[in-house]
C-alpha cells in the first residue's frame, strides 16, 4: 500500500478576526433592506439579468425549487417573487460566475487553501471539471470521468466486506438521486447510508414515529394559515426558514396567535415586513410573536409539564379544556400522565424555565381557549440529550388538546435543507425497512442487506476505527457539519478514498482519505439535458408535498454531471453491466428512476405526472387519525423526564446558532444584522450577570473549553458580547463551535449531535 503523505490540513484556517462592526439588534425582519441584501448578492454573484431572469422562476410552477430550506410553496404563489433572501442567496451561491478548475488548483495546494476561512473557501466559485487528489500530492489534479470511475469501482472491489464502504447523503439531493444512491449501496451490500437527517431532525423522526407513527410532521401549508395558536419553539424562522414568516402572517391577519419559546427573542418573530405586500413594506410592518418565552437552554420539559399541569387543573375545574372524546377514542396512556405530572409542583418548574408565571399563564389560557393548535419546531429541540423526549412532550399537549389530525392543527417539524425528507421517504435510512426490501427484491430483482449500517456518528467512529475505508459524500460538508471536528478530521484521514459530490470547494475536500475524489455536478438551478431532453427532478416539502425541479441555466461547465448520472456510471462501472438493475439507462432517463420509486416507495404513485405544477402530497396516517400501526391502535402519550445537566463551578450552557449570513454550514457573508453584529463570525453571546461574575467586559477575547470524560476540547479567540439571553446560557455560531462537542454526546435513541446544549467554561485570553 502507498503510504499517504502527511498533509498539513487546518481545521480553522487562519483564525483572525475580520474588522467587527457592532450596531443595535433589529426589530424588524426582511422589508425594504432584506430586498436590499438579496439583490446585492444576487447581482454581485450572478449579474443582473442573469439573476433576474432566474430569481422569477424559482419556485414557480414550471420552474425550479430553491436549494435551500424545505418550506413548501404556496398553491398560489407570488409570480414575482416566492422566495426569500436567504433563498436568493443561495441561489446566487451556486449560480455564481465564479468557476475553479485544475490550473486553479496546480497553483494552489490544499494545505494552502485549508488555511482559508470556510466564507473564503466558499467564495472561490464552483469546481468546473473532475478531480484527484493523489496519495503523494498535495495538490488536485484532472482525471476523466470514465477513470473517475474506474478508480472507485477499484477501490470497492478492493474492500473485504461491503460495510466498509459508507454512502453519505446531504439534503440537497433530488427524489431521484437519492433514490438511485440509496439503491446502490443496497446493491453493493451495504445500509451504511448515514445523511444530514441524522445531525439535525432524526430526533423528530424518532420521536414523531413513536408517538403518532411517522416520523414526519402532519400538518400542510393551509393548516397554518387556519390556526388558532401557533407555537413557534426553538427555531428562528427569520434567518433559517424566512418564507415561513408569511404563513405566520396569514395566521396572524386571521386572528392566530403566535407564541415563541426560546432563549433568544429572535427578530423575525418580533415584527415582520412582508415583501410581497406593499403596506407591509411602506408601513410599520407585521408585530409576530404575540407571547415570548425566554425560557433557558434544555428546559423546554419542565414548560411543557408546566403547561400540561395547568391545563389539566383547568379542566379539572371546567371538564373542556381538554378533548376527551379524542383522548379516549384515540390516545393511550392518559391515567399515566395524569398520575406523572401530580409528581411536580408548579414553582420548581417555573424556576428552571427561568419564564415568569404570568407569561407561562397567558400561554395557558390561550391554550385552554382554543383547540386548533400547531406547535413548529426546529434544531433548538432536536440537538440535546434528551430532544426525543422534549418534542414528545410538546407532542403531549397537542394529544390532549385533541389538536392532532384535523384542520388547522397538528405538528410542524420544520426541516433544513430542501430535500431531506425526500431523502428519507425514498430510501436514505441506515436501518432496515422491510416492506422497502420486499419491495426491491420483488422489482428492483436484487437481494437488499438485512444487517443495520452506520448512522452519521458511527460511521465516523467506524473510519476512526479502520472499520470502514471508503467513504462517498452526495452532497455537503461532512467534516464541519458532525461534531467533534477533530475526531472527525483523524477519522476521514484512515480512509482509502473520499469521494465528494459537490458545487462548490468546502474543508471537507481538503482533509481527505489517501486518495480523494472531487466531482463537480449541477446545480438546482442549471439545465439537466441527456439525449436532447430536458430532464427534470423531485423534491418533498416540510409538509410531505413531492413537486418537480427543473433547471433553466447553462450548466458551469460542459465538464460536470448531474448527480444521478454520476451515480448510475458509478454502479454502472461497479457492475460492469452484470446487475438486474440497467444502471446506465436510469442515469440518462429520470422517468425511469421515477417509475421505479412508484413501485418500491410507500405513498409514491405515478410521480412522473402527479408531480407537475405544485405536486401532491404523500399519505400521513395522523391527518386521518389512523394509529393502527402503534400499541392499542392509539398514539401514544409519553412519560418524560427533567434533564440534569450537573454543571461544575463555572460551566454555562452553550448553544449553537446559525448567523443570518448562512444556510447550514455555507457561509454566505460575515454579517448577523439581526443581531447586530457585522463584518464578523467569532463571537460569543453572554448574559450581562455571567460576564461581570467573569470579570469579563464588552469585546474580551476568550476561548472556549468544553470536558467530557477528562478530555479537554477547546475553540479558540472569540469576541464577548454582551447580550439578552437567560443567566447561565450562552450562544456562538456552528461550524465554528462544533469543535466542543464530543463524538459521544448525542441524543438518546437518535443519535444527534448535542449543539444545542454544551457544557463549556469560558477563558479570557491575556
Amino acid at each position: 500500500m502507498e503510504k499517504k503523505i502527511n498533509r498539513n490540513i487546518s481545521l480553522t484556517g487562519n483564525i483572525q478576526f475580520t474588522g467587527l462592526r457592532l450596531k443595535e439588534p433589529m426589530h424588524t425582519s426582511a422589508g425594504l433592506l432584506g430586498v436590499k441584501e438579496a439583490m446585492r448578492h444576487s447581482f454581485k454573484e450572478m449579474g443582473i439579468v442573469r439573476s433576474m431572469k432566474t430569481l422569477l422562476e424559482m419556485n414557480q410552477e414550471d420552474g425550479f425549487r430553491c436549494p435551500s430550506c424545505a418550506w413548501p410553496v404556496p398553491e398560489h404563489p407570488s409570480k414575482i417573487a416566492e422566495y426569500c433572501e436567504n433563498g436568493a442567496k443561495a441561489l446566487a451561491d451556486e449560480a455564481t460566475k465564479q468557476h475553479i478548475g485544475s490550473e486553479f488548483f496546480a497553483k494552489h495546494s490544499v494545505e494552502e487553501l485549508s488555511q482559508l476561512s470556510d466564507y473564503e473557501l466558499n467564495k472561490l466559485g464552483r469546481v468546473i471539471e473532475p478531480l484527484v487528489l493523489k496519495p503523494n500530492s498535495v495538490h488536485y489534479e484532472p482525471i476523466s470521468w470514465q477513470d473517475t470511475f474506474e478508480l472507485i469501482s477499484d477501490e470497492l472491489h478492493q474492500l473485504k466486506d461491503p460495510n466498509e464502504a459508507l454512502f453519505y447523503t446531504s439534503g440537497r439531493s433530488s427524489n431521484e438521486a437519492a433514490f438511485l444512491y440509496g439503491m446502490f449501496a443496497r446493491a453493493f451490500g451495504t445500509n451504511n447510508m448515514p445523511d444530514c437527517s441524522n445531525m439535525c431532525h432524526e430526533s423528530s423522526g424518532v420521536a414523531l414515529s413513536e408517538t403518532l407513527g411517522i416520523g414526519k410532521g402532519s400538518v400542510t401549508l393551509d393548516d397554518l394559515y387556519g390556526a388558532e395558536v401557533i407555537l413557534v419553539v426553538g427555531q428562528n424562522p427569520g434567518t433559517n426558514h424566512p418564507r415561513m414568516l408569511s404563513a405566520l402572517e396569514k395566521c396572524k391577519k386571521n386572528g392566530g396567535k403566535i407564541i415563541s419559546i426560546n432563549p433568544l427573542a429572535e427578530t423575525g418573530l418580533v415584527n415582520f415586513k412582508n415583501p410581497q405586500n406593499v403596506s407591509d413594506m411602506l408601513g410599520s410592518g407585521q408585530p409576530m410573536a404575540d407571547i415570548h418565552l425566554p425560557v433557558k437552554i434544555n428546559e423546554d420539559i419542565a414548560l411543557a409539564k408546566l403547561i400540561l399541569k395547568k391545563l389539566v387543573a383547568l379542566d379539572a375545574k371546567n371538564s373542556n379544556v381538554l378533548d376527551h372524546e379524542f383522548i379516549v377514542d384515540h390516545v393511550d396512556g392518559y391515567d399515566d400522565l395524569i398520575q406523572d405530572l401530580s409528581r411536580y409542583n408548579y414553582e420548581s418548574l417555573q424556576r428552571r424555565t427561568g419564564v415568569s408565571m404570568r407569561k407561562i399563564d397567558h400561554v395557558v389560557q390561550l391554550l385552554a381557549e382554543n383547540s386548533k393548535i400547531i406547535v413548529c419546531w426546529a434544531m433548538g429541540l432536536t440537538q440535546h440529550k434528551n430532544a426525543v423526549q422534549c418534542i414528545q412532550e410538546y407532542v403531549n399537549i397537542l394529544l390532549l388538546k385533541g389538536a392532532i389530525g384535523k384542520p388547522f392543527a397538528g405538528t410542524c417539524p420544520v426541516r433544513g435543507h430542501s430535500n431531506v425528507q425526500g431523502d428519507r421517504s425514498v430510501g436514505i435510512m441506515h436501518y432496515v425497512n422491510q416492506t422497502l426490501n420486499k419491495k426491491i427484491k420483488e422489482h428492483l430483482k436484487f437481494d437488499p442487506p438485512t444487517k443495520p449500517g452506520y448512522d452519521t456518528v458511527d460511521a465516523i467512529k467506524a473510519m476512526h476505527d479502520g472499520q470502514a475505508k471508503v467513504f462517498i459524500c452526495l452532497g455537503g460538508n461532512f467534516l464541519m457539519a458532525a461534531s467533534d471536528t477533530a475526531y472527525t478530521a483523524e477519522a476521514i484521514q484512515q480512509c482509502s478514498l473520499t469521494v465528494q459530490i459537490s458545487t462548490k470547494l468546502n474543508r471537507s475536500h481538503l482533509l481527505t482519505g489517501r486518495t480523494a475524489l472531487l466531482l463537480p455536478t449541477f446545480g438546482r438551478s442549471e439545465k439537466d439535458e441527456k439525449n436532447g431532453t430536458l430532464q427534470f427532478l423531485t423534491m418533498e416539502s416540510s409538509t410531505g408535498k413531492v413537486r418537480q425541479s427543473k433547471g433553466l441555466l447553462k450548466p458551469a461547465s460542459e465538464h460536470i454531471k448531474s448527480e444521478p448520472e454520476i451515480i448510475a456510471m458509478m454502479a454502472h462501472t461497479y457492475f460492469k453491466g452484470n446487475h438486474p438493475m440497467d444502471w446506465q439507462a436510469l442515469g440518462q432517463d429520470y422517468n425511469l428512476i421515477r417509475s421505479f420509486i412508484d413501485k418500491t416507495v410507500k405513498g409514491f404513485e405515478n410521480t412522473s405526472e402527479r408531480s407537475k405544477g405544485f405536486g401532491y402530497y404523500l399519505p400521513n396516517n395522523v391527518r386521518e387519525r389512523n394509529f393502527r400501526m402503534l400499541p392499542n391502535g392509539k398514539a401514544q402519550l409519553t412519560l418524560t423526564s427533567l434533564p440534569d445537566h450537573e454543571l461544575k463551578e463555572g460551566e454555562l450552557l452553550l448553544m449553537t446558532i446559525r448567523s443570518h449570513d448562512q444556510f447550514n454550514t455555507t457561509i454566505y457573508g460575515l454579517n448577523d444584522r439581526y443581531r447586530g453584529i457585522h463584518n464578523e463570525r467569532r463571537v460569543v453571546f453572554m448574559n450581562e450577570q455571567d460576564m461581570e461574575y467573569r470579570n469579563l467586559k464588552k469585546l474580551d477575547v476568550v476561548n472556549l473549553h468544553s470536558m467530557y470524560d477528562d478530555v479537554k476540547r477547546t475553540a479558540e479567540q472569540f469576541l464577548v458580547i454582551p447580550y439578552e439571553i437567560p443567566k447561565g446560557n450562552m450562544a456562538a455560531y456552528f461550524p465554528e463551535t462544533n469543535l466542543l462537542i464530543p463524538i459521544d454526546q448525542f441524543a438518546d435513541k437518535s443519535q444527534t449531535p448535542i449543539s444545542k446544549s454544551i457544557k463549556v467554561t469560558v477563558e479570557k485570553r491575556k
